[in-house]
């Protein structure tokens, strides 16, 4: 049998539905956030990022980075193990006391990545505790609903953001029988945000375990960057927050946090814990510098939102389309892959502006957009120019604009 025709056969339909990835090849440059270089064609040239989840610009900031080479440096480079077997360093330990503290929690775990913390803790928890059932929002991270589908406990999925479909799921259960209500807060393509308070209090309200991911708002929202949990006061309601280091924190890894049982629990019991090498302690020392930084600084945050303010007006005043939240996350509306792709292409090679088209699977099909992140180092400059671009770009592929 021909493997190779039947993958090339399935690559060919991705492709003619305007649905295949292509990947830009950059090279960030240190100091110069948002500024990279792109590699295409044999050829190099100088882009503004404007899709990067690196959403504060910490990845370069100068105490982050000398953090990670000076622990490089009196460690070497790879933790040496996993957790288990000689890879607990120093660094993992401090790293865990800094979550645990960002969270007002009793402990925190580490892991490979925010991806691999959410698939291990929920297929862990749905595992291990005796006829669980997890109630998942309907528009939950691919990770999690891997993580709830490797776990094989009963699933039942409620409306996205919806409290009220929730309180009836889960007055279906039975009383007795283990729940858990797995959500994000800042949900990542649309950029809207869960009405915590109102979930917290249904689950409070069936004695329901409640498991939030906070990967797109730790380090963004809250006074210290505890997310919007603790934006809302509402941490300690919350029986474990997940979350990552690779977004606003700059660095790499993913993390829970919550009781001491729990994180010993998740540890003892987890694969994806502990048949795994640990992170770099150099990453852990660059996380910790990060997370310090922001719980002690606002100006990166308020910085964002006057950008992310700024950026949406323009937006407005010129029709274009996108999609309103209370969020950092700005999705301009395409509606058409092969569209989406030629803007996205056309912003790069004409305007040195690099904006990654998302398409199906990620959004639901027609749904195509470019999903603008502005952070506190972008300019009044460079927002004008992406503007600038956007507004030509859409006037030449013949996309409708909205009226005020």
């Amino acid at each position: 049998m021909d493997f190779d025709a039947l993958f090339e056969a399935q690559i060919e339909d991705l492709k003619a539905e305007g649905n295949y990835r292509i990947f830009a090849e950059m090279e960030r440059k240190c100091g110069a956030f948002p500024k990279a270089l792109n590699h295409h064609d044999g050829k190099v040239r100088d882009v503004t990022v404007w899709c990067s989840n690196d959403y504060l610009g910490m990845g370069q900031h100068p105490d982050v980075v000398k953090a990670m080479v000076e622990t490089a440096q009196s460690c070497g480079t790879g933790a040496g193990g996993t957790r288990n077997i000689s890879g607990t360093n120093h660094h993992h330990l401090l790293l865990e006391a800094e979550l645990a503290d960002l969270h007002n929690k009793e402990a925190a775990l580490l892991f490979s990545s925010g991806y691999v913390s959410n698939w291990a803790a929920l297929s862990t928890l749905g595992s291990r505790l005796p006829n669980a059932v997890i109630l998942s929002d309907a528009l939950n991270h691919a990770s999690m609903i891997e993580g709830i589908r490797h776990s094989r406990a009963d699933k039942v999925l409620w409306k996205h953001n919806d409290p009220k479909d929730l309180d009836e799921k889960l007055a279906a259960i039975p009383a007795d029988q283990p729940k858990i209500v797995a959500f994000e807060s800042v949900y990542s393509m649309d950029g809207d945000i869960a009405p915590i308070k109102e979930i917290v209090e249904v689950a409070e309200k069936h004695g329901a375990m409640t498991y939030l991911d906070e990967v797109h708002a730790v380090g963004l929202y809250g006074p210290r960057g505890g997310g919007i949990a603790e934006q809302e006061g509402l941490m300690d309601r919350i029986t474990l927050i997940e979350g990552t280091l690779g977004k606003a924190y700059g660095t790499f890894g993913g993390y829970i946090t919550g009781s001491a049982a729990l994180c010993d629990f998740i540890r003892s019991f987890a694969s994806g814990f502990i048949f795994t090498t640990a992170l770099p302690p150099a990453v852990a020392a660059a996380a910790t510098t990060s997370i310090k930084h922001l719980k002690a600084s606002s100006m990166e945050r308020m910085r964002q939102r006057r950008q992310v303010i700024k950026l949406r007006g323009m937006l407005d005043a010129i029709g274009i389309p996108h999609m309103q939240n209370p969020s950092h996350i700005i999705p301009v509306m395409v509606g058409n892959p092969v569209k989406c792709r030629m803007i996205s292409d056309m912003l790069m090679d004409d305007w040195g502006i690099y904006v990654q088209p998302i398409n199906y699977p990620t959004v639901p099909k027609g749904t195509e957009r470019l999903r603008i992140t502005p952070s506190p180092l972008h300019s009044d400059d460079d927002i004008e120019y992406l503007v600038q671009a956007l507004s030509e770009l859409w006037s030449h592929c013949a996309i409708a604009r909205q009226v005020a």
